[in-house]
Order: structure tokens, then C-alpha cells, then sequence
């Protein structure tokens, strides 16, 4: 009796250690900036449409809940990835930008048009994220 009872003890304290030492993430980009900046005709010009980037990571004993934007996950463990998905998915669309069109250093760009979309695959014991950004890039030309 006293050997069962050590057990559940020991699979409690375990379990508990186990979920307080786990990761959780979660990402949303929400920008907002005083800026104004106006798309006149002259004043831009299109250097590219439809320019992605992505990220993934992978964890163990968790679960991701993919919402556009926002995407949060709740897990044991991050086996794969780091975990900075939007940081990551925004510099692969940069590092995509630049392989095609040069560097993007010393003009005047932005985004526009940008998309946020999010995938999860759930199993029990493993959950995979990915988002994915995608947006034209113009430059100001005045």
C-alpha cells in the first residue's frame, strides 16, 4: 500500500514538473504606426507581388490553434524550430525579396497588401505550426 501510494506521488510530482517546465508560444502582429504614407500614382513603384516567407516548428504533447494572425501553441517540448515563426516567416520573405532583386539596403520599401496565414497539424503527441506571409513590395520613388 505504502509502494502504491510512493508511486502516485512520485507520477504526480513528475506530471507537475513536466507541465510547469514545458513551453507555450504565441504570436500575433498587429502593427500600428503614425506614419502616413500615401500611394499616389508617381510616387511608387512595384518592385514585386506576391512575395512569401514561412516558418514551422515542431513540439511534443501539445496542441497549436492556428488563427490567421494569431497563432498560439501549448506544449511538453519544441523539438523542432525555434519558435519565432512570424520573425521568421517575415525575414524569409526579405531573404526571398533580395535573392530575386538584390539587396533591399539604402531604398526607400514597404509592404503592402501583407497576409498572415497559419497551418497546425494536431496529433497527441506531436503538434507542428507553420505560418506563412505573403505581400508586395513597393518602392518609393520621391
Amino acid at each position: 500500500m505504502m509502494k502504491l501510494k510512493n508511486s502516485f506521488l512520485l507520477t504526480v510530482i513528475v506530471g507537475l514538473s513536466l507541465a510547469a517546465g514545458g513551453c507555450a508560444t504565441g504570436g500575433m502582429f498587429a502593427a500600428g504606426n503614425l506614419t502616413d504614407v500615401r500611394l499616389q500614382s508617381g510616387n511608387y513603384k512595384i518592385l514585386a507581388r506576391g512575395v512569401t516567407g514561412e516558418a514551422a516548428a515542431g513540439y511534443l504533447f501539445g496542441v497549436t490553434i492556428p488563427a490567421g494572425m494569431m497563432t498560439n501553441t501549448i506544449a511538453i517540448a519544441r523539438v523542432d524550430g525555434t519558435g519565432m515563426l512570424y520573425r521568421e516567416a517575415l525575414d524569409g520573405l526579405w531573404k526571398n525579396f533580395q535573392s530575386a532583386h538584390g539587396p533591399a539596403e539604402g531604398k526607400k520599401l514597404a509592404l503592402v497588401n501583407v497576409h498572415y496565414d497559419a497551418e497546425a497539424l494536431n496529433l497527441f503527441v506531436y503538434t507542428h505550426a507553420k505560418v506563412m506571409v505573403s505581400a508586395d513590395v513597393v518602392e518609393f520613388t520621391e
